[in-house]
């Protein structure tokens, strides 16, 4: 079962606010940048569909390969990100809370302000 510090619904009220860039984009104003990858395969073992779903999701807004399989009662999700992607952010707490999310899940992370 996952043990997540960022509670699902701030999680899933963050994603709805993520910035995705491409290199060409130039972000208006000051902004917090998370830069982040995971070049490995992770797995998380999860035992609630909902919160499968949610996370599966979020894992792929995040432009991250997610795979998703069901057996002895619970679920699997596997995912990598192995190229660099980055987010805009609002502001430094959330940046923070982003890659406190990220790191908890395997990924490398930069932070830029």
């Amino acid at each position: 079962m996952i043990s997540c510090r960022l509670p699902l619904a701030l999680l899933l009220a963050a994603t709805a606010g993520l910035t995705f860039l491409s290199p060409h984009s130039v972000a208006e104003g000051p902004k917090e940048e998370v830069r982040y990858r995971c070049v490995e395969w992770q797995t998380k073992h999860i035992h609630d569909n909902d919160k499968a779903g949610k996370i599966a999701k979020t894992l792929a807004d995040l432009k991250c390969e997610v795979e998703r399989a069901e057996h002895d009662g619970h679920i699997d999700l596997k995912y990598r990100c192995p190229e660099w992607r980055k987010m805009t952010l609002k502001t430094h707490e959330e940046a923070h809370k982003w890659e406190e999310w990220l790191k908890q899940y395997g990924f490398e992370t930069e932070h830029h302000h």
